[in-house]
């Protein structure tokens, strides 16, 4: 059963989660299942160490525009994966192994023959080089054909020289691609978002990078060189959809998108805000919100704009306002006969009153959070002020764009704000106009945020974005919505282990940092030039990292980098595993199920049996596994042993290698034993009890064994240091199955020699 957690935020947390929130909700993701919803937190940007690739998205046009080439650029939020089109590119590394991210998510849908054919390729004609980009056949893909293009890889946390020497590479990686969409004589082509992720090129470069290109590509090429009708920007993820969005219109239409001249549109893209100013009536506008400026004494009929609107909505909205309870700034009523789901109603005061256009500004501001507070995607607001309040056109036109500069700097998610200017009132169309084109200057310039401040530095000290944040329900937060409570419950464990430490190194254990490679250690290298130092360590049998250093938050920051690499590893690691799984039985996929089983099933009463001698446990819940490839596997590896029965045993794992036993099996990495006295294989009990004195640590609130059939065959005494069984005589070709630690522990050393077949969760009583 679904489960959701809310934990708040405060001190030093708050600026962790800064730090680092986008690589937070990644390993939240990947060790507990977890989707991680961050509130009231702006996100400093630089690269996720994992890239998380969400589920599929049904494909939504953002952008399009025809250069003068002829060719028309789209940006799309779509799936590569299931995106019809002649050529489909994809960002590969130099040899083309389809492990992670974008690549692993195309050759998983495109079946075993991308990676088939991308091995033979590299065993012809060598590694690619960076900038290189060939065509192969896309497998089950629904194109032609598959780029793989190799965009550069970037260190974690790039330097602005190092992004400036990679640009040359994702331009060349960039022209590569159009080449071979030239000589191929294809018709489209959807092009990613190359070199980010993963190859941590920061987001906002990348996408300015690769909308450049294309226009220089095919605005420069000489008429009678082939181009493509159709050139998709596609990804799936909302921020780089937003950065291409707005690359796209700051590059490609000359800043601002000019609309039909009778409706006088102008748009301006900030951040993840798209401010529009366009002539019309406010009381037909139909976005989520519109706001009203209304009398103190709540009169709708007072004021033009307040009267067109009670004109249309009905005496319902006035009979509803009169008995509002009293708010500053704001009062909410429902919209009546207008098109939109909310009125909000502004009480601003006259200019020559004190702090006037403090409460002008805070007016403005308050409505677009009170609206970002509601999940409202879209708000209009009319030229507030220009009337009895006696404001100049232009101060209003500063006031109310600075508001909205300052919230599109904190908001993350996606907003429409429109300005709603009556149709023929030029003169303050052209006031907000003129202020549009300033905004629209200051935001394609790299100091956004400190143009924005210089902008606003001549206004009155306003009220606290977050203090009102923390007022009008957007409190500073994480939210956790989990598979089920034990998931949410592990996941508020371990962050708050990390969030609410207030001194004292991050220690990580997880027998996969033996997976480290080059990549990994230059990654913990650049980490101890944070001010933090990072000790590896291996004993009995354990692999660990341990994080130091004088300031808790870059300690917990870097130990948080380090949790990301691990999830990125264990990524790999499942698809090399499943790879080999998929060759071994030549089948398709491998599919898995883990079916809860009901508490009144034999099966379930069968499985209660063998805990309840263990007093300290309680059985909350019993998982079947269900992995028809294991099944097979297992059935072959039993062949092989000439193995006639199997020994049900358990294994205690930590929560975050549940998924992973169900997909690809059991491994030496998952659980390590506390003492690896009988060899470095993998180990299972006979007993619950058993167990629990294999795996000792008893901190958590849940734990999780697995029960499995176990092949243990012709097994000998095991002795600390084996890698693989002993010799059965004196051929060393001949070996024996398995291992023994007495008569209730057993440890072999291939996976395929035990099938999981139930999860079990226990909690400590």
């Amino acid at each position: 059963m679904a489960s959701k957690l809310d934990i708040p935020l405060n001190g030093p947390s708050v600026n962790i989660v800064r730090r680092c929130g986008s690589a937070l909700s990644d390993v939240l993701q990947s060790k507990f299942g977890c989707v991680a919803t961050i509130d009231g937190v702006d996100f400093e940007r630089g690269p996720s160490t994992v890239q998380q690739r969400g589920p599929p998205v049904a494909p939504e046009k953002r952008f399009t525009v025809t250069l003068r080439g002829g060719v028309q650029v789209s940006v799309w939020k779509a799936d590569l994966t299931s995106f019809s089109v002649d050529a489909v590119v994809n960002a590969a590394n130099d040899r083309l192994q389809h492990y992670g991210g974008l690549a692993q998510a195309l050759s998983i849908v495109g079946g075993r023959q991308i990676q088939k054919d991308s091995d033979d390729y590299i065993r012809k004609h060598g590694v690619l080089k960076t900038g290189d980009a060939i065509v192969l056949e896309p497998g089950f893909l629904p194109c032609k054909k598959i780029i793989h293009a190799v965009g550069p890889c970037l260190p974690g946390y790039p330097t602005k020289s190092e992004v400036s020497r990679a640009e040359e590479l994702l331009v060349r990686a960039i022209k590569s691609i159009l080449d071979r969409v030239k000589e191929n004589r294809l018709q489209s082509v959807a092009i990613p978002a190359i070199s980010s992720g993963l190859f941590n090129y920061p987001l906002q470069d990348c996408a300015n990078t690769i909308v450049t290109t294309v226009k220089r590509y095919c605005e420069g090429s000489h008429s009678s060189a082939y181009l493509p009708k159709d050139i998709f920007l596609v990804n799936n993820d909302e921020p780089t959809v937003r950065e291409m969005e707005r690359a796209c219109l700051q590059i490609l239409t000359n800043s601002r998108t000019r609309g039909d001249a009778k409706t006088s549109t102008l748009t301006v893209q900030l951040g993840n805000v798209h401010l529009t100013l366009k002539r019309g009536k406010i009381e037909e506008q139909q976005t989520d919100v519109i706001v009203n400026t209304t009398s103190s004494d709540r009169n709708l009929s007072i004021g033009q704009i307040s009267n067109a609107l009670l004109q249309k909505a009905g005496k319902g909205m006035q009979e509803e306002i009169r008995i509002a309870p009293l708010q500053p700034y704001i009062i909410t009523t429902k919209p009546y006969n207008l098109l939109c789901k909310e009125v909000y109603h502004t009480c601003c005061t006259e200019k020559w009153k004190n702090a006037a256009q403090q409460t002008l500004y805070t007016s403005v501001s308050n409505c677009l959070w009170l609206a970002a507070a509601a999940k409202h995607k879209s708000i209009s607001f009319p030229a507030i002020g220009t009337g009895a309040l006696g404001f100049s056109k232009k101060e209003v036109a500063q006031i109310m764009s600075g508001a909205v500069a300052d919230f599109a700097q904190k908001f993350p998610e996606k907003m429409e704000v429109h300005f709603v200017i009556f149709p023929s009132d030029n003169d303050t169309f052209k006031a907000f106009d003129e202020q549009m084109g300033y905004l629209q200057q200051k935001a394609s310039h790299p100091g956004f945020t400190h143009a924005v401040d210089v902008m606003m530095s001549s206004q009155p000290a306003f009220e606290s974005r977050d203090d009102f944040r923390g007022k009008r329900g957007l409190p500073q937060q994480i939210s956790l919505n989990g598979p089920s409570d034990e998931t949410t419950r592990e996941a508020e464990r371990w962050l708050n282990g990390l969030l609410l430490q207030t001194f004292g190194p991050v220690v990580i254990r997880n027998n996969f940092i033996q997976h480290f490679g080059e990549k990994e250690h230059l990654q913990l290298s650049r980490l101890t030039k944070a001010g933090v130092s990072i000790e590896e360590s291996f004993e009995n049998g354990r692999a660990g990292i341990t994080v130091m250093g004088d300031s808790t938050e870059d300690v917990v920051v870097a130990g948080l980098q380090v949790e990301a690499m691990l999830c990125s590893i264990q990524t790999e690691f499942v698809t090399e595993e499943e790879n080999a799984m998929l060759w071994a039985v030549s089948t398709k996929d491998v599919s898995f199920e883990r079916k809860t089983v009901d508490q009144s099933s034999p099966e379930f009463s069968e499985r209660l049996s063998a805990f309840k001698k263990h007093g300290m446990l309680r059985v909350l819940k019993v998982e079947k596994v269900e992995n028809p490839t294991l099944k097979v596997l297992f059935k072959l590896k039993k062949n092989q042993l000439h193995c006639s029965t199997t020994q049900k045993m358990f294994q205690r794992i930590p929560a975050q290698f549940c998924g992973m036993v169900s997909h690809i099996g059991f491994h030496a990495e998952y659980a390590p034993p506390d003492e690896p006295a009988y060899g470095e294989g993998i180990y299972f009990a006979g007993t619950v009890e058993k167990a629990m004195g294999v795996w000792k640590e008893q901190k958590e609130e849940y734990l999780y064994f697995v029960e499995a059939e176990v092949l243990t065959g012709n097994s000998t005494p095991g002795k600390p240091g084996l890698i693989l069984p002993p010799a059965v005589g004196t051929d060393p070709l001949i070996l024996h199955d398995s291992v023994s630690g007495g008569p209730d522990i057993s440890v072999v050393f291939s996976g395929y020699q035990a099938l999981p077949t139930y999860i079990i969760t226990c909690k400590i009583v």
